[in-house]
């Protein structure tokens, strides 16, 4: 270009100064047009040479950005003399002088992993080198795969510490405790905090929407959230809008799943043959020459599955958006259970006076149809119960039964006439103003909405009139009870909808400042929640003139024709009104990024306690020292980065509680017989407690972090001890101090100590081929250290767990004990048989007995809490190529196989199927089938959890910046030694460990899938 200008000029003085100065005008004009229409082109890599996809190239002083694309190329306009800036999360930006008519070949190094991380804490972020606290981040690409519809199993076996366990319903959430179980009052599940939103239903969003989750763990972390992190935070953001060019994604899949285990019970032939050897014989009423096998009646041959997300991202200078819409439908394996959900999310935020001001609108409502098999536990009991010798249907159409057995239904017409379903819709709405004010202070101002509407119908047809004087049960999950329940006549249907809302608003001031080497970063602020449950009502109807309306038209019904019929309204007390006020704040010091000190408080008022003690202090502090920041560090070249941590903080648990549990409440008292009438009494039925106050859970935490080896190797180890006090429990009270003689009151406690171990390495990285692993472990030790109040009675040694077997009535499994873990196993101890093959136990004097005592001849023979959890990753890169492999175990832990111990009855074979391996026992054993310790399993396993193939297509089109296809499978094996269907029973609640005829078996699932970007 210069170069012709002189030549031009140099022409130009032979023709006279006017056409010189036309030519100057000329070629300044043309040199000024060029300047702003050069395209500018160029490839990024890594210190590796790989490509590095995803950089955002910016002209600097501009809005002008673009990314890279799966090459590690871009193409943006820029004067030839422009600087470009690129920058990316795990880069170290870098600054180039853009070149008309050349490729600019820009290397990007990498930043130590993890330590630059920007990491979501309470009401504020922070990079991960300046943590104190213990916190684990998980990252979209690290999440688990699948046809996955539940949070929770997303982070299965990738957070230490994080116990996580999930059957294969799609209508059921995985159970989630976080170093173990804290109260005995709650879910025990985390607190949710979703984009700034405290108490989020996770449910409302899409996996494809995620950009971050991180868990909150120590109580440094987590006591900014007070009375609710008890059970550690888990900090979930959305993905939101660039500056620069608009984005069009979609990533889809589709899957097919089958039962990956079965039960192996007896076919017709086996019962026949074992029966015939013990002198025993089939009624005719139900051998009917068929050979069933009821496991497969119940479910699919195969499910299907798929999901499609379509996401828009961009932004100008001013202003961000993120839109994206989510269908997901999910069969499950068992008949007539599925979901389908539909997920819409907007994100806008806009930047105003001179970026001083943001306002930032995020809206997320999630549509759920579920529909679930019904009387569930009822068909999974009765599938593996139901003699094979009966065939499904008569030889008329109509399905088999045989009513003369009490507790004897055939499960496929039970899900026949059955209806079971729910839709949920969840909304959650915030809007946040961010001011930047000056002197280094910054204000926020949330609003959030939530709203929770379900709409629940069952309907039992005329058809289940049958079962009325059958005994049929309704069979909870453990460690309720079951109940006897009655399907009236002509059709029975259920139907109820109800409400939930909060409305929340916080406001917080944060001050940062730097001086010297000194940074300080404060915050200071006020939450005020609202919550109202339950808003709604229930009813129920019976006597149809048809089948075919189920519970859609209640109208056409007619109880009051039915003289014993009650028409249920639901439970006393659903609606309720809460609310929640809390002052919090925190401070951090940072000096020259060697020491750094957090201090934090939280005081939360809540209207669930008594009226003098409804205020609760949560205080924490923590400490970290950056060893490698030192002098003494510098000449060394192991450690890249070596931090030790401490904290010690207070948090609190309003969770598992409700608007009544302090308040005395008053109901019917039974009857009497007054002047020839029966009348009803009423009296108080709950007494109150004016002193009920929080729970409370002090943890002490030791980690220390590490990287070694320029970031090739990082890790972390945390000790920890936790120890919940105050914990809220019901107690016996004289009933001529205390109304009916019960109270509920603080005086439990439970201790967690544990070690949590994560490793990451990347052994290999050359140009074609990567493999990076990641490793975590985690023990924890779970005790329960006192369940007694002294001012009132009771509390210790409580048994529960009564799965009501046949001839098990009132044997219960495990036991609440000062001393012993939560889910301690209770029961009789197994010695083998007698001289007469008769199983035989030990009483409590230890001698040998065939008639032990429910309760009295029980022992301490196992606990379900395991002793190990594994996750192990490893993902292999070659050129285009990408190969993840994910492991998962849970090691130490014991299982009650109730389901085996049901099944295992050689003497009533003629009745009821049993199972395979029964074969080698005898008939004349009747104590076989007693729940004891035979039938405590050893729950470990280590399972193929995952195992995904993809490939990056390179330029695959003008319109398409990014295209990935993959193939995956779930659950591909397991190795265990568990008799059960599965291993992976539930491992919440207060009753975990428990297989008692109520598990939804886990599928194999094969699916293929894309994500392209445009």
């Amino acid at each position: 270009m210069y170069e012709k200008k002189t030549l031009l000029m140099k022409r130009s003085n032979r023709k006279g100064p006017s056409l010189l100065l036309m030519l100057i005008f000329l070629a300044g004009f043309t040199s000024a047009i060029a300047q702003g229409t050069q395209e500018v082109k160029g490839t990024v890599t890594d210190s590796k040479g790989q490509p590095a996809v995803g950089i955002t190239v910016t002209v600097k002083g501009t809005n002008k950005a673009v990314l890279t694309d799966q090459t590690g190329s871009f193409t943006i306009k820029a004067s030839p003399t422009a600087t470009l800036t690129f920058s990316a999360i795990n880069f170290e930006s870098r600054e180039a002088t853009a070149a008309a008519g050349k490729i600019l070949a820009v290397v990007l190094n990498e930043k130590v992993a993890q330590l630059n991380e920007v990491v979501m804490v309470g009401y504020g972020r922070s990079s991960r080198k300046n943590l104190s606290s213990a916190v684990t981040s998980v990252k979209p690409e690290d999440l688990n795969r699948g046809a996955i519809t539940d949070v929770g199993q997303l982070l299965q076996g990738k957070v230490p510490g994080l116990n996580i366990s999930a059957s294969g319903d799609p209508n059921r959430p995985s159970a989630v405790v976080l170093r173990g179980a804290s109260t005995l009052n709650s879910s025990q599940s985390p607190f949710y905090v979703i984009d700034g939103v405290p108490g989020a239903d996770i449910s409302a969003i899409a996996p494809d929407d995620i950009a971050s989750i991180d868990v909150l763990k120590d109580a440094a972390a987590t006591a900014i959230y007070g009375n609710r992190a008890a059970n550690g935070v888990i900090m979930v953001t959305t993905k939101r809008g660039k500056k620069g060019q608009s984005v069009v994604s979609y990533s889809g899949y589709v899957g097919m799943e089958q039962v990956s285990n079965e039960l192996e019970m007896m076919n017709s032939d086996e019962l026949r043959a074992f029966i015939s050897a013990n002198g025993q014989s089939l009624s005719p009423n139900d051998d009917k020459g068929a050979n069933t096998n009821w496991q497969k009646e119940v479910r699919r041959s195969s499910a299907t599955s798929h999901n499609h997300n379509l996401s828009f991202n961009g932004g100008g200078e001013h202003t961000t958006y993120s839109a994206s819409l989510n269908y997901t439908q999910k069969e499950g394996i068992l008949l007539k259970s599925e979901l389908e959900r539909v997920i819409a999310r907007l994100a806008i935020e806009q930047f105003a006076f001179n970026d001083k001001v943001r306002f930032s609108l995020n809206v997320s409502n999630a549509r759920s149809n579920a529909d679930n098999m019904p009387q569930r536990n009822s068909v999974l009991q009765q599938m593996v119960s139901y003699l094979p010798v009966s065939p499904v249907k008569n030889p008329d159409g109509k399905f088999f039964e045989n009513f003369t057995k009490t507790g004897y239904f055939n499960p496929a017409a039970l899900i026949e006439y059955g209806q079971d379903n729910t839709k949920f819709n969840n909304l959650i709405g915030s809007f946040n103003t961010q001011v930047k004010l000056p002197f280094g202070l910054t204000y926020d101002f949330n609003l959030a909405y939530q709203q929770g509407n379900s709409l629940h119908g069952e309907y039992y047809g005329s058809y289940y009139s049958n079962y009325n004087s059958a005994n049929f049960y309704y069979q909870p999950d453990p460690p309720l009870v079951h109940s006897l329940l009655n399907f009236g006549t002509n059709g029975s249907a259920l139907r109820n909808t109800y409400q939930n809302t909060n409305k929340i608003m916080e406001t917080f001031l944060t001050w940062d400042k730097k001086f010297g080497g000194h940074t300080l970063n404060a915050v200071l602020g006020y939450s005020y929640q609202d919550n109202v449950t339950g808003e709604g009502f229930q009813t129920t109807a019976t006597n149809f003139p048809v089948d075919n309306v189920g519970y859609n038209n209640l109208s056409l019904s007619n109880p009051y024709a039915i003289p014993t019929y009650r028409i249920n309204f639901g439970s006393p007390g659903v609606y309720q009104e809460t609310r929640l006020i809390s002052d919090f704040a925190r401070l951090n010091y940072n000096y020259k990024d060697k020491y750094l000190v957090q201090l934090s408080g939280r005081r939360d008022g809540s209207s669930v306690f008594g009226a003098n003690k409804q205020w609760g202090y949560f205080p924490s502090a923590g400490a970290a020292w950056r060893i490698s920041q030192e002098d003494f560090m510098q000449d060394q070249k192991l450690f890249s980065d070596l931090k030790l941590r401490a904290s010690y903080g207070v948090t609190g648990n309003s969770s598992g509680f409700n608007a009544y549990t302090a308040q005395i409440i008053s109901g019917t008292l039974g009857s009497f017989y007054y002047q020839g009438t029966t009348v009803n009494a009423y009296g108080p039925t709950q007494a109150d407690n004016p002193n009920l106050q929080w729970e409370k859970t002090a943890t002490a935490n030791i980690g220390l972090d590490f990287a070694i080896l320029n970031g090739k190797l990082n890790g972390s180890i945390d000790v920890y001890d936790k120890n919940t006090t105050g914990m809220i429990y019901g107690y016996k009270v004289d009933p001529m101090l205390v109304p009916n003689g019960n109270i509920t009151a603080n005086g439990g406690s439970m201790n967690n100590k544990g070690i949590e171990l994560m490793l990451s390495a990347t052994p290999v990285k050359t140009k074609a081929f990567s493999w990076t692993s990641t490793l975590n472990l985690a023990n924890n030790n779970n005790e329960i250290t006192s369940l007694t109040n002294p001012l009132f009675s009771g509390g210790d040694s409580v048994r529960l767990t009564q799965p009501e077997g046949g001839g098990q009535t009132g044997s219960t499994l495990q036991i609440l004990k000062s001393g012993r873990p939560l889910g301690q196993f209770f029961t009789l101890k197994y010695a083998g048989k007698n001289d007469q093959g008769v199983s035989q136990y030990y009483d409590k004097n230890g001698k040998l007995t065939t008639s032990p005592a429910i309760g009295s001849d029980y022992f301490y023979v196992g606990s379900p809490q395991p002793k190990l959890l594994l996750g192990f990753t490893n993902t292999f890169r070659y050129n285009n190529f990408d190969l993840n492999i994910f492991f998962r175990g849970v090691f130490g832990n014991k299982i009650f196989n109730a389901t085996r111990a049901d099944l295992f009855r050689p003497s009533t074979a003629q009745f009821t199927n049993i199972l395979k391996d029964v074969a080698a026992e005898s008939v004349t054993d009747v104590n076989s089938y007693r729940y004891s310790s035979r039938f405590i399993e050893d729950g470990s396993y280590v399972r193929l959890d995952n195992a995904t193939l993809g490939y990056n297509f390179k330029k695959f089109s003008q319109y398409v910046r990014t295209l990935r296809v993959y193939a995956s499978v779930n659950n591909a094996f397991i190795i265990t030694k568990y008799n059960g269907i599965d291993p992976e029973v539930n491992q919440g609640g207060i009753a975990p460990g428990i297989d008692a005829g109520n598990f939804y078996p886990k599928t194999r699932t094969i699916l293929f899938g894309v994500n392209a970007s445009f």
